[in-house]
């Protein structure tokens, strides 16, 4: 445990000292073309692993996470700017494009503003998957990093109580995190639509796509290609799809389960109509 502490406070150090020395190059640094904005446990650390492969696509230079326009705003376009690749000239080659992956961006309350106005032309992954699933997983995840304590359905009885007004906090007070917004909107963050709509209305449709992480998962060659086809990029061979973050958990009580479907049923049918097709947990 204690070589696994120390090895986490060394990278943390050596991310902040790059940070320091990327900050005053951030001026010839590029701007991200795409960002994966979420679910939360929905496949997105999948989806950009496997996006990252493309020759034409550059990662952010010290993590697939900057987390820049929910809880670091206040560092400023530099420090952002610093995260990513210096702009190499074209030479007659096509352009590469770079972004980053940031799940907590579809659920706050004011990040969806903030990369309307600092990125108008940015390009939004959106992946979604079973809510009931998504719940549980989420739950594992913020156990496992010791910042939930509770059972699941513990959890999910406390959920509204421990929301309650930390949203409208967070638009009062653009510093404030929330860390129950962050760690512990196990069913707010389900409701799909209302996240879309909300990202709709600031960015617009065209700019948003949305993955079926079910469907990323079990035909994931037919999901990706229109992935590349929303960012303008070729269809490339040789593209490995593996699943990553994934945590080995017990099996949810079927009651509960049941119960939780039936709770997400409206939202589901909803985003169905707003999808335009049938999510693959509803089929």
């Amino acid at each position: 445990m204690r070589k696994n502490r120390v090895t986490v406070a060394a990278r943390e150090g050596l991310l902040r000292l790059t940070e320091v020395t990327a900050r005053p190059t951030a001026a010839v640094r590029s701007l991200p073309d795409f960002l994966v904005v979420g679910g939360q446990r929905c496949g997105t650390t999948s989806l950009f692993k496997t996006l990252v492969q493309h020759r034409q696509i550059s990662p952010p230079a010290l993590r697939k996470g900057i987390h820049y326009f929910d809880v670091h705003y206040d560092e400023g376009p530099a420090w952002y700017r610093g995260h990513f690749p210096v702009r190499r000239p074209r030479l007659g080659g096509p352009r590469r494009l770079t972004g980053e992956s940031s799940p907590y961006y579809m659920f706050h309350p004011l990040a969806g503003r903030r990369i309307a106005d600092d990125l108008p032309d940015v390009r939004l992954l959106v992946l979604l998957r079973d809510p009931v699933e998504r719940a549980y997983s989420a739950h594992a995840h913020e156990s496992a990093r010791g910042f939930e304590t509770l059972d699941f359905e513990a959890a999910l009885e406390q959920e509204d109580q421990r929301l309650a007004g930390e949203a409208e906090r967070v638009l009062f007070e653009p510093g404030y995190e929330s860390f129950h917004l962050q760690h512990h909107g196990y069913l707010s963050r389900g409701r799909y639509l209302e996240h879309l709509q909300r990202l709709e209305q600031l960015v617009g449709r065209e700019r948003m796509h949305v993955v079926d992480s079910g469907d990323f998962f079990s035909s994931p060659e037919a999901t990706f290609a229109p992935v590349l086809t929303f960012l303008g990029l070729p269809q490339q061979e040789g593209i490995a799809f593996e699943r990553h973050n994934a945590r080995a958990r017990t099996a949810m009580p079927e009651a509960l389960r049941a119960r939780l479907a039936e709770h997400f049923a409206p939202a589901d049918a909803g985003l169905a109509q707003w999808w335009g097709r049938t999510p693959s947990w509803r089929r």
